[in-house]
């Protein structure tokens, strides 16, 4: 009888000891460079967020972190690496709503599928769209951008970052809500600002971060933010609902996230630094000077959020009618 007991004994030291290896592993994370996936191209909001906070997290690992921009498909290039990525908390995904939550109603044949692939880390930061113009543009508020589509069906454009983006969408509800008819122009990440200041797209629901320079430089003329309320960064300009739009929610937000199966002690320690990393006044006041709002929740409160977002977004594209172009 005791044969069998030491030999099923022996069989399990493997086991015990890859068991107390990854263990060992997960307790010395993070022992190398850790990459942050982005999926747009540099200079947008999501990678502006994503090297703010690396900078203040290679301090706090002594582990570099590396931004590693992956765009294309509308977010779903980067978002797909990383979902297919070993869960070892070395490869993480600052996303945003296109790719997250939009993209799971918008785009056919998903490659992945946000609360099955990913384990969420948190929310970092809400960011309200704001319409933008040239400064050369003959529009100066979004009454007169209204009349002008109606008056030329069809001929006025808007760029956007991507199929599926809150940026095509925002421009999808003007459309819808106003009753008119706009040309979409979709760009490849942050690539759509470069035509705009050209004149030779007509305007641009942008996150704010991506703008706020050029609007403080006069390149830009703002007309109104998609939010329900004013943005803390730029508190002169109306929102769509002031302006008689009371539906027009359509804000972005950039959040974390892991492949699934990432060990719980390996996100625990994510969510402790990133939350701190987000409280450090510099970096705080850095993301608000720039139009984005810090959040900071829990992976549990992220999950119920990114639910509740994919839920709210497939309605928004039912009724607008927006399809895959």
């Amino acid at each position: 009888m005791t044969r069998p007991i030491a030999r099923r004994g022996a069989l399990a030291l493997p086991f015990l000891a890859l068991g107390a290896a990854a263990a060992g592993a997960q307790e010395h994370w993070p022992n190398r460079p850790v990459r942050f996936v982005v999926s747009f191209t540099p200079g947008g909001t999501t990678d502006i967020i994503a090297r703010l906070l690396g900078a203040t997290l290679t301090e706090t690992w002594g582990q570099s972190v590396v931004v590693d921009n992956r765009p294309g498909a509308g977010g779903n290039i980067g978002s797909e690496h990383v979902a297919r990525a070993a869960p070892d908390g070395y490869t993480l995904l600052v996303g945003s709503v296109g790719p997250l939550a939009v993209n799971q109603s918008l785009v056919k044949n998903m490659p992945y599928d946000t609360l099955r692939d990913f384990a969420p880390i948190t929310l970092l930061a809400g960011v309200p769209n704001i319409l933008v113009v040239p400064a050369a543009s003959p529009i100066q508020d979004v009454p007169g951008l209204v009349a002008a589509a109606k008056a030329k069906p069809g001929e006025l454009s808007y760029a956007s970052t991507g199929v599926g983006t809150s940026a095509h969408l925002s421009g999808v509800m003007l459309d819808h809500m106003a009753g008119v008819r706009m040309q979409h122009v979709p760009y490849r990440g942050a690539v759509a600002l470069n035509d705009l200041l050209a004149g030779r797209v007509d305007f641009m629901f942008a996150t704010i971060p991506s703008v706020i320079g050029h609007i403080r430089g006069g390149r830009l003329r703002p007309l109104a933010v998609s939010s329900t309320t004013r943005s803390r960064s730029n508190p002169g300009v109306p929102t769509m609902v002031e302006l008689g739009y009371p539906e027009f929610d359509a804000s972005s937000w950039f959040g974390m996230v892991a492949p699934a199966a990432t060990p719980k002690p390996v996100i625990d320690r994510i969510v402790t630094d990133v939350h701190a990393a987000l409280a450090i006044p510099r970096n705080a006041q850095s993301m608000i000077d720039q139009g984005a709002d810090p959040v900071g929740n829990g992976p549990e409160a992220f999950r119920a959020f990114l639910a509740h977002e994919i839920s709210r977004w497939r309605e928004i594209v039912r009724l607008a009618g927006a399809l895959p172009e």
